[in-house]
């Protein structure tokens, strides 16, 4: 069906908004007259983000539960209400013929309306295991997009679709770039290269893992190109003291993904549903350090999708700081493993996620 107006609600990190980007991109691709509207949360990532790509957004109070006491708590119940009527404000004047949920706060209140409303609801479910949000919504959602298998225990069988994450495909595009990679970031293309991300904000195990083996690294003559992340750059900087070398780069943010990727013999990186999904389309040998600091350990789980293929190497948390560089240093001599690694995580890319999800989202609307 044509679409003409569609609601996408959902955010609070990159891992829901960009995904929810992608997707709005592709509907408007097909349908460049469609009007499409996000619905995100006061204070949270998307309010900023959504705009700088370009469509509209209304807020909503929606806040989520603190587990340590505190007066916010309180004020729970108000938000739910004020967002619930908000959200039905929304969708009366927007008339949508679907309403795309991708996680977060927002969008529960957001789809709940919609069902409410008789309006086809669609859950993307990023994660190998789902939140509690997506848990709720999937009941009576009209279909069910997941970028993992195995997900019936959680959701109606009937409704999944496998279609994979959407990704920027900007990002994941490294063809023909390696050359250039190095040029861009001032690094050696005869050495090799370990690529280490841990997200925008950055991931402290990784750091600690790097400092701690600093030495290392320059003993066995590769090269890094470490991206901090800004809550840490300057900590790091002050640590090192002048110490930094050209072959380990530093940088607070990584502003060329597709050419960090195209540069890199092996990756470090945390386990979000995103990076994965990206990593799965760069088909380069991967270490994965899950963050222990999200809901329901998701990134462990994440992490195991790959492992239990034989297309990825996962290393603890707890034991990052002492094992993480002496396995990759390890894996980078280890030309069979990384060929290993690298052919099995190709087979686990989703490229046409997508325009999977957009083929979905035509056939669901009203």
């Amino acid at each position: 069906m044509k679409i003409e107006r569609v609601v996408i609600s959902g955010g609070g990190t990159g891992g829901h908004i960009f995904p929810a980007i992608a997707i709005a991109d592709a509907i408007k691709k097909r349908n460049p007259n469609a009007e499409i509207v996000f619905v995100g949360a006061i204070g949270k990532m998307e309010m900023e983000k959504v705009p700088a790509a370009g469509y509209t957004i209304y807020a909503l109070p929606i806040a989520g539960f603190q587990r340590k006491f505190t007066f916010s708590n309180f004020l729970l119940p108000f938000k739910i209400i004020k967002s619930l009527l908000l959200a039905r404000s929304i969708l009366k004047k927007i008339k949508p013929q679907v309403v795309i949920g991708v996680g977060g706060y927002a969008s529960g209140p957001t789809l709940k309306v919609a069902g409410l409303l008789k309006i086809a609801t669609l859950v993307q479910e990023q994660n190998s295991f789902p939140g509690k949000t997506n848990k709720l919504l999937a009941k009576n959602a009209s279909a069910i997009c997941t970028a993992y298998e195995g997900l019936e225990a959680f959701f109606p069988k009937e409704k999944i679709s496998l279609t994979g994450n959407p990704v920027r495909f900007e990002m994941v595009a490294i063809s023909g770039k390696r050359a250039e990679a190095f040029v861009h970031y001032n690094l050696d293309p005869s050495k090799k290269t370990i690529l280490v991300i841990g997200g925008s904000l950055g991931a402290k195990t990784l750091n600690e893992s790097i400092l701690n083996h600093y030495n290392l690294l320059l003993e066995k003559d590769v090269q890094v190109l470490w991206q901090s992340g800004k809550l840490y750059y300057k900590t790091i900087l002050e640590k090192l003291d002048g110490k930094e070398s050209n072959a380990i780069k530093l940088v607070e943010f990584i502003d060329r993904m597709d050419l960090a990727y195209a540069l890199a013999d092996v990756i470090i990186s945390r386990a979000g549903a995103i990076s994965v999904s990206e990593l799965c389309l760069v088909k380069k040998p991967v270490i994965l350090v899950p963050s222990p600091n999200v809901a329901e350990d998701h990134q462990t789980k994440n992490a195991m999708a790959l492992v239990s293929k034989h297309a990825a190497i996962l290393i603890k948390d707890n034991a990052a700081k002492e094992e993480l560089v002496p396995a990759a240093i390890a894996l980078l001599k280890n030309a069979a493993l990384q060929e290993s690694l690298s052919r099995e995580i190709a087979e686990l890319g989703k490229p046409n996620a997508t325009e999977n999800i957009v083929d979905i989202v035509e056939k669901i609307a009203l």
